[in-house]
């Protein structure tokens, strides 16, 4: 009786095996280049994003935010599909994860860490060991030099033809991209941009004093500068990477203001801007680093820009 138990229990771990060995295999063939004809094709069809994540002491955020983007290439596209005809994959550890499952997108990570004495460039170290250095970048300065001059440094390195740019604190979620994503291809838009003031978005978390600051804020800029769009102080957006290149060398800000000339620099120029309603969440680890000198910075900005666009 045993030994009638113990050849099921073996047949059983076999059968379990050959799965394993089958969805690796799968997973090989997906990328083989038997077909040239057919590879040239899909290359010229898939779309490569570029994310550019500046941080300053995000240790605490970073992995989190790295995890939840890797989630999102499972179900995005066909990895999706594959997850549900092939729950066993849920089972067993893909080396990087599913990447070598999406056929139709293409993703990297630019890490821009302002030398952050918190350790966020060890974790980062510790996610390229995982999802691979070509998945993850890090493009580390030895000290914060502003938050406009980040993208500037991070789009140097970015060999996407779209560049996403979004915080590393969680208050932007990934799940929002595959609607950027989705926009851009239905419209064709140079830029979407996420809105937290239009029906569907909203903020999380922020007190009443916060949300009425913010509010006037995107008031007073809308009145002034008329952008034509509802979230001038937003900084989630994707941008094909030849208009980012055009717009953001016209920018003089380094702060947080860089956010609102950029877009207002482009709308000027006559760029095709898109809105997708988002819920931005406060951040959950670490510290806001909005101050009342970023509040004076905003409205010297704001001035700037009133008479030199």
């Amino acid at each position: 009786m045993g030994n009638q138990v113990g050849k099921k229990e073996k047949k059983k771990q076999e059968t379990i095996d050959l799965s394993a060995a089958s969805l690796l295999l799968l997973c090989r063939l997906s990328q083989s280049r038997s077909l040239p004809a057919m590879e040239e094709q899909q290359q010229q069809k898939k779309n490569k994003y570029s994310i550019i994540v500046p941080t300053y002491n995000e240790r605490l955020n970073i992995a989190l935010l790295v995890y939840l983007m890797s989630v999102l290439y499972v179900y995005y596209g066909i990895g999706k599909q594959f997850i549900t005809n092939y729950p066993l994959f849920r089972a067993f550890q893909v080396p990087y994860g599913c990447f070598c499952l999406v056929r139709d997108v293409d993703f990297e990570m630019i890490i821009v860490d302002d030398g952050s004495p918190d350790g966020t460039q060890d974790v980062v170290k510790k996610l390229q060991e995982v999802y691979g250095e070509d998945r993850i970048l890090l493009r580390a300065r030895p000290k914060k030099l502003g938050l406009g001059t980040a993208y500037v440094h991070g789009l140097k390195h970015a060999s996407g033809n779209f560049v996403v740019i979004m915080d590393a604190d969680l208050s932007h979620h990934p799940k929002y991209l595959s609607s950027f994503i989705k926009k851009q291809m239905e419209t064709g838009a140079s830029i979407v941009t996420g809105t937290r003031y239009v029906k569907g978005g909203g903020v999380h978390g922020w007190n009443l004093k916060r949300k009425l600051t913010s509010r006037g804020a995107n008031v007073l800029a809308q009145t002034l500068l008329w952008p034509g769009v509802s979230d001038l102080t937003g900084s989630f957006r994707l941008y094909k990477k030849s208009v980012l290149e055009d717009v953001i060398s016209t920018c003089v800000s380094k702060g947080y203001v860089f956010q609102m000339e950029i877009i207002v620099r482009a709308s000027r120029k006559g760029y095709h801007i898109e809105e997708v309603p988002i819920t931005f969440v406060d951040r959950v680890y670490g510290s806001s680093k909005l101050g009342g000198s970023e509040i004076v910075e905003y409205l010297k900005g704001l001035v700037y820009l009133l008479v030199s666009t």
